[in-house]
This record gives C-alpha cells, sequence and structure tokens, in this order.
C-alpha cells in the first residue's frame, strides 16, 4: 500500500511539473535573434515601421529583430511562411487590414488568419490620401467624381495589390461615391505610386506618410483625406467626409501577430516590449510628424479588432465589380 502511495504521489508530482524548459525558454526569450516577416516591398509603410519598432525591440530584449520582406500573392506569401513556421516566438509577421482583408478576398489561401496565428499588439495607423495624376481635369474629389460618372469604366486607380488597404480603401470609395473606375494592381506600393505619378494611372489612395513628398512636389493632386479629421501632414486637404462623401473613412494600420501556439508568457512579453517601444518620445513624434498615430492594445483587445475589421472589410468585398 505503501509502494502503491508512493507510486501514486510521483505520477502526481510528474503531471503537475511543467513541461522542461517551456517556462525557462519563454522567461529567457528572446535567447537569439527574432526574425520579423514583412509580406510587402521594401520601402513601404509596413517594411519601415518593422525597422523601426524592431530597432527599439532590439534595445529593450537584448537580441537583434531582423526584418525580412517576402512579397507576392497579396501579402499571402509572407503571411503563409509565418504560420508555418515554430511556434516558439521566433518568426513574427507584420501585418495590416491587408491581412483581414484576404479573408474575404483570396479562396485559396493555406491558412485562417485567426486559426493559424495569435495576435500580439498593433502598432499604429496612418490616414490616406486620394490623389490624382495633374493632367486629369479635376480640382476637386466632387469633380473627380463628376468625371468619373460622365466616363464609367474609362478611369482607373492603382494599388499595391489585391486586398491592400489602398485597394480595399478603392472599393469602399467607389460604393460610396456611386462610380466605376478600374482597380488596377501592382506588385508593391512604389510600382504603384510610380503609376499614378508617371500617368499610366489617374487616382491612387496612399499613405499620407508616403505621398505626401510627391504632392508637395506637385507631382500629384490631393484631393481628400480619408479620416475622419484633416491631417496633421496635409491640414489644407479636406477629408472626404468634407468634401462631399459622407461617412467616408479609411486607413492603413500595422499591427504583429506570431504562430498559433506560441506560449502565452512570449506573446504578454513581446506585447509589454511594444506598447513600450511606441510609447518613446522620439518614435512618437517621428510618427505623428508622418501622420502616422500609435495604437496600444492587450493582445485580447487586438485580437477583438482583427475580427471586427474581417466582418468590416467582408462586408465592402461583397460589393466588388465581378469582373475583378
Amino acid at each position: 500500500m505503501t509502494d502503491l502511495r508512493i507510486a501514486l504521489a510521483l505520477v502526481a508530482a510528474l503531471m503537475a511539473a511543467p513541461v522542461p524548459g517551456s517556462h525557462a525558454q519563454a522567461g529567457d526569450y528572446p535567447a537569439r535573434p527574432v526574425r520579423i516577416i514583412v509580406p510587402f516591398g521594401p520601402g513601404g509603410p509596413a517594411d519601415v515601421t518593422a525597422r523601426q519598432i524592431g530597432s527599439i525591440l532590439q534595445e529593450s530584449l537584448g537580441q537583434p529583430f531582423v526584418v525580412e520582406n517576402r512579397t507576392g500573392a497579396g501579402g499571402v506569401i509572407g503571411t503563409l511562411e509565418v504560420a508555418k513556421a515554430a511556434a516558439d516566438g521566433y518568426t513574427l509577421l507584420m501585418m495590416s487590414n491587408t491581412q483581414t482583408a484576404n479573408e474575404s478576398l483570396v479562396a485559396q489561401r493555406k491558412y485562417e488568419l485567426m486559426r493559424d496565428l495569435v495576435p500580439i499588439a498593433p502598432l499604429s495607423y496612418s490616414d490616406l490620401v486620394i490623389v490624382i495624376h495633374p493632367a486629369v481635369p479635376a480640382k476637386t474629389l466632387q469633380e473627380f467624381i463628376a468625371l468619373a460618372k460622365s466616363e464609367p469604366g474609362k478611369l482607373n486607380y492603382a494599388s499595391s495589390g489585391q486586398g491592400t488597404p489602398y485597394h480595399m480603401a478603392g472599393e469602399l470609395f467607389k460604393t460610396m461615391a456611386g462610380i466605376d473606375v478600374v482597380h488596377v494592381p501592382y506588385r508593391n506600393s512604389g510600382e504603384a505610386r510610380s503609376g499614378v505619378i508617371g500617368g499610366q494611372v489617374q487616382m491612387m489612395i496612399d499613405a499620407v506618410p508616403a505621398m505626401a513628398p510627391n504632392i508637395a512636389g506637385n507631382q500629384v493632386r490631393a484631393l481628400a483625406t480619408t479620416g475622419t479629421a484633416r491631417s496633421t501632414v496635409l491640414p489644407g486637404i479636406s477629408t472626404a467626409i468634407e468634401a462631399g462623401v459622407p461617412g467616408y473613412e479609411a486607413t492603413i494600420w500595422l499591427g504583429l501577430m506570431a504562430p498559433t501556439g506560441t506560449p502565452k508568457l512570449i506573446i504578454d512579453k513581446l506585447n509589454t516590449a511594444v506598447n513600450a517601444a511606441i510609447k518613446q518620445p522620439g518614435l512618437r513624434k517621428l510618427w505623428i510628424a508622418q501622420g502616422e498615430l500609435p495604437m496600444a492594445m492587450t493582445p485580447e483587445q487586438f485580437d477583438k479588432f482583427l475580427r471586427d475589421d474581417i466582418v468590416k472589410w467582408g462586408n465592402v468585398a461583397k460589393h466588388f465589380n465581378k469582373a475583378e
């Protein structure tokens, strides 16, 4: 009987013991370099923000945070790479509303965002700006809408790819303004920007920080911004709501996710580090100067935010031109 009690006590102790190394690994995290996969092209908002945050996390957590661009398929390729990675906190995804939109737009994905990845934290959001090539005979947003209505299907607009925030903002604008302009997807935001600057396309909706220098250089004409209030970077430009499209609002936001199964201790540690990073005065000043505003949430709050965004863009996708 005594032997039996001893045996049962040993079994109970073994069952109660943590998985060897799991808490130690989480507590010591990171013990080696961490990859941040950016599924978008170099030089865009996601890439730049990933490098800024990675640099601060390297200082605070003591290991390099290495940014790697994995472009293609509107963000699907890079997202899938992270979804399939080891759930150990050493491969992270820099993501945006592209990923939440792709849940409705890309049927052939080999992952599901909220099944195969877990939220860490949002980072920031930026208003967008509606611009046209200077040769387009419209000086205001209402003039452009009138022009588009007079020539349905003849004008086009650029985006950095199917499902990107710029594409979704364009489709939302088309629906709310009642116009038919043709979507021209490019491989990345830099090429799309070059397309509207060069006059190959007539319109683009782009992030304010990225397009502001081109507006200042008169390479494009700004018609409206897409926030609920005027941009601090472009205070002289009306919002789309002010310019005659009531209720129109679109932003680009950025955040971090990790493969499902990543230990909660690691997720929480990263969330704390990210929320501390975006409070740094130097970074906040830089972001605000370029129209980028910090977002702070717990992983649970970010989870709800993502699920709500999936529903939002799913509703927009229902109105897409079937030809696309």
